[in-house]
């Protein structure tokens, strides 16, 4: 007898099987119903994750050398632009060269004449302040024609990007005259992500930086974060502050609309468990989770106390760190209703 009870309500799983059958096992943690913050999210590239490109002069776009999703490194070319102003800065820079590379044949000749005695030292000393002046106008004009990304033959200048990523918007088109603040492509890194959260007025004093986070994704995986800030003022228009989470990139991309649960530290000392309400299925009038053990699943008995916007709270029975079926359970339900149904 003491067998067969400990084999009801178990079912044997490989772990194959199980991520075979989309059946999501995570571990709970702690902190109630009323600890949880819900709010809507979407994932963004973070400051230095994203770029904007622009062309540094007016002119017609004559190459075009990446489009939408090709992946780029940091300082390859994506684009090329003729401009004229692009030829009146290398020309600058040339006769600024022109001009320090005199100054400096001039310095000599008059250090050599002054220490010939031939010159008086104030020609000696014009010469050095010619050629300071000189030198100082070539370094400007030659950062100007860097800051411009002026091309070689000085015909142009080129889109590169600063960062490494995909392309991710691109509005070039070829023989297009465009003007220095128009945007010709945006890339974002995939690698540097953010998630950013809408919060209420009534539930930003409650959020700190550090407080854990977890992200649900539309399939629903779920992905561990952390709050990193929150915005000290509401948006004017939304009423909202903005928590910004830091989180692994794994299965994110940006623009991604998401769904963001935070618990506030304060929280976290509730003993409460909060899972998803398809992890709690109702087999023989009575509410269970399938727990996880060494060879599947086994059904456990809980009570269940709240239950708001997809989630129910485990207020007794389970605790922090047991790792439970918490999505596709009902699959589990239906295997477990089929074997019952084989014995009898």
């Amino acid at each position: 007898e003491h067998h067969d009870e400990a084999a009801e309500g178990a079912v044997a799983l490989t772990p194959q099987a199980i991520a075979a059958a989309g059946i999501l096992v995570q571990p709970v943690s702690s902190g109630g119903m009323a600890g949880e913050i819900l709010a809507q999210a979407s994932v963004t590239g973070s400051p230095s994750g994203q770029a904007v490109l622009t062309a540094r002069a007016a002119g017609a776009v004559t190459r075009v050398y990446k489009r939408l999703v090709d992946r780029v490194r940091a300082g390859e070319v994506l684009a090329a632009v003729e401009s004229r102003e692009a030829a009146q800065i290398a020309a600058d820079r040339s006769v600024a060269n022109a001009k320090a590379t005199l100054a400096q044949r001039i310095l000599a000749r008059e250090k050599s004449l002054f220490e010939q005695r031939v010159s008086p030292r104030v020609d000696y000393e014009q010469a050095q302040a010619e050629a300071q002046a000189a030198s100082a106008e070539a370094r400007r004009a030659e950062t100007a024609a860097g800051a411009a990304k002026v091309t070689a033959d000085g015909r142009g200048v080129v889109v590169s990007s600063p960062i490494s990523g995909r392309v991710t918007a691109a509005s070039a088109s070829l023989g297009a005259f465009v003007q220095p603040e128009t945007e010709l492509f945006r890339i974002a890194d995939p690698q540097l992500l953010q998630v950013e959260a809408a919060i209420s007025g009534a539930d930003a004093p409650r959020i700190a930086p550090g407080d854990r986070a977890v992200v649900e994704l539309a399939d629903g995986r779920t992905i561990e974060g952390r709050v990193r800030s929150i915005t000290p003022s509401l948006n004017a228009e939304t009423r909202t502050a903005t928590a910004v989470l830091d989180v692994p990139p794994r299965g994110l991309q940006p623009g991604q609309s998401v769904r963001a649960r935070i618990v506030p530290q304060v929280a976290g000392r509730s003993g409460a468990i909060v899972v998803p309400e398809e992890a709690v299925q109702s087999i023989g009038g009575r509410d269970v989770v399938f727990v996880r053990t060494a060879t599947g699943v086994k059904t456990f008995p809980v009570p269940v106390g709240q239950r708001s916007a997809g989630r129910a709270e485990i207020v007794a029975g389970l605790a922090a760190g047991q790792a439970i079926a918490a999505r596709n359970a009902f699959l589990l339900k239906a295997e477990l209703g089929k074997g019952e149904g084989e014995e009898h």
